[in-house]
């Protein structure tokens, strides 16, 4: 009798959403097969971004802050109060780092030129962020400072891998990788039943890979200084910007976490960026696997230089 694997061919698709490179690689008997996974795939990664890209104008979330920036009301639907129960739970854990509405603080940067932000216009966007401002009642949202704006930039990425990844097993898959722009999930193992094995590269040196993590279950995602940055006198200033100071993060360069969702990884790993020189202890004390790179260089994470059932190895 063949093997499982031998019945399997691997089918690979490559595809363009949320302003990144999409692979998609699943086990499936026939080229058609596959072509009907990817399909529903991409059209469920291009639903979330349609739906909740700041870039769309007359969306669903370009409607909600529409009422954002008059102080009003909004409805939203039963997806997006999901999401919003869960970055208020991240809001909590962090101690309000992890915030839904510091995406706004991008009107005060523009890292297209090496210039710092105006420091009248940073402090009056500092004043429309806040959760704590956002009530939410049902599907009813009220936001109580004008000016206000959502931004789902630090979830839907990283949600869309997990819908992603449940559209495969839907279909029947149960062999397979999706990996949106770095953010990845495993729908399941080859099916010799080997993980996929993910190098995470240096922060400041791609060619260098800083741990190898092994996965056949569950996901991962990393969030790092690098994406969108600037250099003034030597500086680095990345894009991510502190809730609190409106200012771009010191600390870490990179922070990989892996987690049963992406979701949660990749809020794990956002958190721990923003708490800065915190965030490696932060980290430890949160018990996920990972690895970070500060920006001296220094490489650490869960476990230190060695391996455990998630099959993270971590290269000193």
């Amino acid at each position: 009798m063949p093997s499982k694997s031998a019945r399997l061919a691997v089918h690979r698709f490559e595809f363009k959403a949320m302003g990144t490179r999409c692979d998609i690689r699943v086990f499936a008997p026939d080229g058609e097969a596959a072509a009907r996974v990817f399909l529903a795939c991409a059209e469920e990664v291009n639903r979330l971004e349609q739906k909740y890209s700041r870039y769309r104008p007359g969306n669903f979330l370009h409607q909600i802050n529409l009422a954002a920036q008059h102080g009003g009301e909004a409805q939203a639907d039963a997806e997006c109060m999901s999401l919003l129960d869960y970055a208020h739970a991240c809001h909590v854990q962090s101690e309000g780092m992890f915030d839904v509405t510091s995406g706004i603080l991008r009107k005060a940067w523009n890292f297209d030129r090496a210039a710092l932000p105006d420091a009248a216009l940073l402090e009056r966007t500092l004043q429309s962020v806040g959760w704590q401002h956002v009530q939410r009642d049902g599907l009813l949202l009220r936001f109580a400072r004008k000016g206000m704006e959502l931004d789902f930039g630090g979830i839907v990425k990283e949600y869309a891998v997990d819908r992603a990844v449940a559209v495969c097993r839907g279909l029947g898959i149960a062999h397979g990788v999706v990996d949106l722009g770095g953010d990845i999930g495993a729908i399941g193992p080859d099916p010799d039943g080997e993980p996929w094995r993910i190098g995470i590269r240096h922060p400041r040196a791609p060619e260098r890979e800083v741990a190898s993590i092994a996965i056949a279950q569950g996901a991962l995602a990393t969030s790092g200084d690098y994406e969108r940055c600037i250099e003034i006198d030597g500086q680095r200033y990345s894009h991510i910007l502190s809730p609190a100071t409106g200012w771009p993060v010191q600390g870490l360069a990179s922070v990989t976490v892996v987690a049963e969702q992406c979701v949660v990884a990749g809020s794990i790993s956002t958190t721990a960026m923003l708490k800065e020189g915190a965030g490696a202890a932060w980290l430890a004390g949160l018990g996920a696997p990972h690895v970070w790179v500060d920006l001296d260089g220094n490489i650490g994470g869960s476990p230190e230089g060695g391996r455990d059932s998630n099959n993270l190895e971590i290269f000193q």
